[in-house]
């Protein structure tokens, strides 16, 4: 890439640069008020103006390949699939995920993790972690984007517990009744 480093003096005054600024934001307005204005009367069904969607009273579905909030898959007997590999906190680039290793007293070969947290603070919701892991353990399909948990530090610290009952009333409710249940608190009445 090559960096331009001299500007014309009409560049250097700012003020055509401004007044450039405002006729492109002013064509966008009025040609979006004039096409929205011809669909009232049926007219112009060929052209597309944009749309400014209510959130969240009204929302458009997420694809299928939104990555949202994490959570850790169940086993049919209710425990996590996850083998305490460290795989998944390895491969993360903001080091948000801790995990200590455990094992079953009953099969000494198999791990589990004891403690498994995510600062969410810390993710960027990349999807690595996703990817990495070789049991399909976590992930981030629940539809669910970042909120605000909280107002400490540790409110965003999400820990074994929330994301295997993330995972409980997906399965139990769906991703659309898990959605609205996360913005109820902040829809108007």
């Amino acid at each position: 890439m090559q960096r331009i480093e001299h500007m014309s003096l009409w560049e250097r005054l700012y003020f055509p640069e401004i007044i450039r600024g405002l006729f492109v934001t002013g064509y966008h307005f009025w040609r979006n008020l004039a096409i929205h204005t011809l669909h009232l009367f049926g007219l112009a069904k060929n052209k597309s103006a944009a749309i400014t969607v209510q959130y969240p009273e009204e929302r458009i579905a997420y694809p299928d390949t939104f990555r949202g909030r994490h959570r850790l898959t169940l086993k049919d007997d209710g425990s996590v699939h996850c083998t305490a590999c460290f795989l998944c906190s390895t491969a993360c680039p903001a080091e948000c995920i801790y995990i200590e290793a455990g094992e079953y007293p009953e099969n000494p070969v198999e791990k589990f993790p004891v403690r498994y947290e995510i600062d969410t603070l810390r993710c960027i919701y990349c999807g690595f972690c996703v990817e990495a892991c070789p049991c399909d353990a976590i992930r981030m399909d629940t539809g669910l984007h970042p909120g605000n948990l909280g107002f400490s530090r540790q409110d965003f610290v999400e820990d074994k517990k929330v994301l295997t009952e993330r995972s409980r009333k997906l399965e139990e409710k769906g991703k659309e009744e898990l959605y609205d249940e996360a913005v109820d608190r902040y829809r108007q009445d």
